[in-house]
């Protein structure tokens, strides 16, 4: 007999497996390297910093949240999986349907009850890790010295404690519903819960976990309805924050009859567990259903309808009140400085007398305008940039303050075309030159600004300064990532800047601070080599042991990294400090849990002409403090934090998060401190508060009557103007300070608004010049309350006066001959005089090719009265009767020495920016056209037949040729 033996199974092949798993585990360990070079990257970087303490901070608070949401959901879930398991009925029936979903879920049972806990587990362990930040607030919050007007707690609990308690009541709800879910359907599975021939049959033991997850869910959403009551005072309404009449008297009591029945319908819950009568909590639920729309609905909707709408301002003045107050403390506008103004209208010979040294600071040139002149003026290279709009400081030269503006000379790798090759651009263009600085209230003859630091090498009253350092590493358009530094003795390969002593066409240097980590290991140059996607960094023999890699060169990058927890100002801005260029940060502590505090959209406050649109992790806030101000090094980059708002309750809490982190500004040198300003976002944010908020009384916020505005940019109707800064005196001041300024016009519904002024606002911004030491007066913020009986034109109806009037408008259209353009410039207004003055300069650039802005004339106005001139000397003494009785900063021009545009000039200048002479004056041109449009408009009447509209414009005609006659002409 003959026996042919089986085949054997096909079985994987061993070598198959050994190379499937390895690799798995090579593709596993790539992973891995790849995740640990961005972390070692990190620490890098924030260890050459010396701020390795906020990057452990993070990483063990992330982990640590991780792991409690992880374990805090998965352990719960997998013992609710087991239970419901391991209580099945051993001899349950089933349906022909529940058997084929066993035989399904068999073979996974043992990866579906590890799985499933570690699914969700993961899921909350990452949603937990998002919330450390709320935990750790938690953990280290303060008291402050307020309470809340309705419970009488302290507002460091909603600062700290509710949203945690929020967050936590929440995470707890969603552990509970899973483990609800999971037992029902893991039950349902196995035959604990039967549905059929419309019966539910539930088992004891399944019965047991339902009833007891259930009402512990339950308890769980009485506590937060419970602490609900408490958010109803950080709840947007609809005239205010928190609650009024009908919040305190309906829906705060509702919600505490609620959370009882809550925890009564849960007691009803594990009742059942023990006696298995599930009609009872049912019954219940449904109550609680009923009762949430009768008491959270129905009863606040009556009280309000039947109590409240007949009798707003008697029932709601208390709640009104409390708003009004808790958001002027909210914001810090609780201490504002109000005086009624009566302002003058009339321009009289010798009014601004009194005034002289605010009128010698008045900003003609306007930093948003004058930009390209600077550019063509400072550039020197393509590869040189500087920012737009420029930058404005005050420095005290001879023992005078001094308003300047100024940029930083910074690099621009995208101009180098052709050149650009990863040894360009990492190697040799590494830093800018210079800070260019000029005043802000001079000009040349020319119509350009007067420089007093300029230049490569640079020169000036700052570049004079002992141990002065120009090179700029660190700026708002640094490259990428540059690499830097070589032995002593080594030939410099790092452009400084393009000229050189004894004919040479460029200087070289090389970086001698520390500034970024080193990549002068293989290891090191591995890393950067991954994180930047660049294999030169790993081959270059350009690189050596002393290199060092420069990146994250924002200054605002830097200091929101270090400092996570703060909201930055928009506009950082460069001074020099202690002969080093240094960029000036000011940072926010932000909070939407403050009590009472109405809401404002951060974004939408800031917004305007000059910062259109800015973003923001949190928008929607009710409090802000400027809790910190940071400097950046711009040449090696290093970040300090000084601790500026010591009584913020947000600061102290984060200062206790990242207790290394912070130094109080009393470590400020003096030059810094002449330096530090008030910040700009603060501002307008106050100010867009004050628009509401500038009343005292609950009638007067309930009538609305005086609510404001912040009027449009009249160059730019749909955003805001911009509040500026000059050194000026307010009515109430005894001297100058340096101080920044917005107005207020009427608000009103569609576009529709009346444009005069109602206030005028200043913040006194200088922080004095004593090491450690505040200026006393910095932060007081002084309201010009306008008065009514005087009508002061707004900034939109000056500009209409200056647009329509005909003298004006015609020497306009003489300086738009040819080929040039004008430009209005920023409209400033000034309290001086006893009233209100407004100065706008004007600019005149090439309307194609090469475009050089120059101030050409200045308008000014005073009530109805405007004057039109060369120089705001000459404008103020034409407005003010011939002798203002003070002089402006360019009262040394001589406006005849002012040259006059060419027609057929196209705005093409040579390397000193002249743009020649021209004759005849402005003025007998202006005389000249108006003669021409005269004679032209007298001969269309007359073949019209319209005697009155000949007479009008032969009268125009003979004042235009007794101008002329005057101004000399034939």
């Amino acid at each position: 007999m003959t026996t042919t033996s089986a085949p054997n199974p096909a079985t994987p092949s061993r070598s198959r497996r050994i190379i499937g798993i390895t690799l798995a585990i090579i593709a596993a360990l790539v992973v891995a390297f790849f995740i640990f070079a961005g972390l070692y990257a990190d620490w890098l970087w924030f260890a050459q910093l010396g701020f390795e303490e906020v990057l452990i901070t993070q990483w063990v608070a992330r982990t640590v949240m991780f792991v409690v949401g992880f374990l805090g959901m998965a352990i719960p879930v997998w013992v609710t999986i087991q239970l419901a398991y391991r209580t099945r009925p051993v001899y349950a029936r089933l349906s022909s349907q529940l058997d084929r979903y066993q035989e399904v879920v068999e073979p996974l049972r043992r990866l579906a009850m590890w799985g499933i806990p570690v699914f969700f587990g993961f899921f909350a362990g990452f949603a937990a890790s998002a919330q450390w930040e709320t935990t750790w607030l938690w953990f280290n919050g303060v008291a402050t010295s307020t309470v809340d007007p309705e419970f009488g707690l302290d507002t460091g609990f909603y600062l700290f404690a509710l949203p945690f308690y929020t967050t936590l009541v929440g995470y707890v709800s969603a552990v509970l519903l899973i483990c609800l879910l999971v037992t029902g359907l893991v039950s349902y599975l196995y035959g604990s819960v039967r549905v059929g021939q419309r019966e539910l049959r539930i088992s004891k033991s399944a019965r047991i976990m339902i009833a007891v997850l259930a009402g512990l869910y339950l308890l769980v959403q009485g506590v937060s309805l419970y602490l609900d009551r408490y958010a109803t005072l950080v709840e947007p309404g609809e005239r205010i924050t928190g609650p009024g009449y009908v919040g305190v008297n309906a829906t705060i009591p509702g919600l505490t009859i609620l959370a009882i029945v809550a925890a009564i319908v849960a007691i009803l819950f594990f009742v059942t567990a023990v006696i298995g009568r599930w009609r009872f909590p049912l019954i219940g639920t449904a109550l609680l259903v009923v009762s949430a729309i009768v008491v959270g609905v129905g009863i606040p909707w009556v009280v309000n309808t039947f109590q409240v709408q007949p009798n707003q301002l008697a029932l709601e003045r208390e709640f009104y009140q409390r708003n009004v107050d808790m958001t002027k403390e909210a914001y810090g506008i609780d201490t504002v400085e109000k005086t009624q103004f009566q302002a003058e209208t009339t321009a009289e010979a010798g009014q601004l007398r009194d005034d002289a040294a605010t009128t010698a600071q008045i900003r003609i040139m306007d930093p948003s305008i004058i930009g390209p002149t600077i550019r063509q003026l400072e550039q020197y290279r393509a590869f040189y940039q500087f920012q737009d709009p420029l930058d404005v400081d005050r420095y005290e030269i001879d023992g005078v303050s001094q308003d300047t503006i100024m940029s930083i000379r910074e690099l621009n790798i995208d101009q180098l075309g052709a050149a650009t090759s990863w040894e360009n651009t990492t190697l040799t263009y590494t830093h800018g030159y210079g800070l260019v600085a000029a005043a802000g209230n001079e000009r040349t003859t020319d119509g350009d600004p007067v420089f007093l630091e300029r230049g490569i090498p640079a020169q000036g009253f700052l570049s004079d300064q002992e141990d002065y350092q120009p090179r700029v590493y660190f700026g708002e358009y640094s490259p990428t990532y540059s690499i830097v530094g070589a032995p002593e003795g080594s030939d410099p390969i790092e452009l400084d800047y393009p000229t050189g002593e004894d004919g040479a066409s460029e200087t070289r240097t090389t970086f001698e601070g520390d500034g970024g980590p080193s990549v002068g290991n293989a290891f090191n140059r591995l890393i950067y080599a991954m994180k930047f996607q660049a294999e030169q960094i790993l081959f270059s023999d350009a690189i050596n042991e002393e290199s060092q890699i420069l990146y994250d060169r924002d200054p605002s990058v830097r200091v929101q990294k270090v400092a996570p927890y703060l909201e930055l100002d928009s506009d950082p801005y460069p001074s020099v400090v202690d002969g080093r260029i240094v960029w000036i940060i000011d940072g926010y502590t932000l909070s939407a849990n403050y009590p009472y505090s109405s809401t404002v959209s951060l974004s939408s406050a800031i917004s305007d002409s000059t910062n259109p649109a800015p973003r923001f992790a949190l928008d929607d806030i009710n409090y802000i403090r400027n809790s910190v101000k940071a400097t950046v090094d711009a040449y090696d980059g290093s970040v300090t934090l000084y601790a500026w708002d010591e009584e913020d309750p947000l600061l102290q809490a984060w200062q206790k998060v990242y207790p290394s982190n912070l130094q109080s500004y009393e470590d400020m040198s003096a030059e810094l401190m002449a330096h530090v300003r008030y910040p700009t976002d603060l501002f307008k944010v106050q100010r867009a508060m004050l628009q509401v908020y500038h009343v005292d009384t609950a009638q007067s916020f309930y009538q609305r009557d005086n609510a404001w505005a912040t009027p449009e940019d009249p160059q730019s109707d749909a955003e805001l103007q911009p509040p500026y800064y000059l050194t000026m005196q307010m009515p109430d001041q005894d001297e100058p300070s340096y101080s920044m300024f917005t107005t207020f016009i009427p608000s009103s519904e569609g576009g529709a608004s009346r444009n005069v002024l109602m206030g005028y606002l200043a913040v006194d911004s200088n922080a004095g010049s004593e090491e450690g030491v505040i200026g006393e007066g910095y932060g007081t913020l002084r309201l010009l309350e306008i008065s009514a009986d005087t009508t002061v034109p707004g900034p939109g109806q000056v500009q209409n006066t200056f647009d329509s009037d005909t003298q004006v408008s015609s020497q306009i259209n003489l300086l738009r001959q040819g080929q040039s353009e004008v430009l209005n410039g920023n409209l400033l207004t000034l309290p001086v005089g006893g009233g209100l003055l407004y100065v706008q300069p004007v600019f005149v650039q090439a309307s194609q090719g090469t475009q050089l802005p120059q101030l050409r004339k200045v308008l000014v106005a005073f009530g109805d009265d405007i004057a039109f001139e060369d120089t705001l000397d000459e404008a103020l003494d034409a407005l003010f009767g011939g002798d203002s009785g003070a002089s402006a900063g360019d009262g040394d021009v001589d406006p005849d020495d002012i040259p006059t545009p060419d027609p057929t000039d196209t705005g093409d200048t040579d390397d000193t920016g002249d743009t020649g002479e021209s004759t005849p004056t402005l003025e007998y041109e202006a005389a000249l056209v108006e003669a021409q449009q005269a004679m032209l408009d007298r001969d269309a009447a007359l073949q019209a037949g319209d005697w009155t509209a000949y007479g009008e414009a032969d009268e125009r005609l003979t004042a235009a040729v007794e101008r002329l006659i005057e101004l000399g002409g034939e």
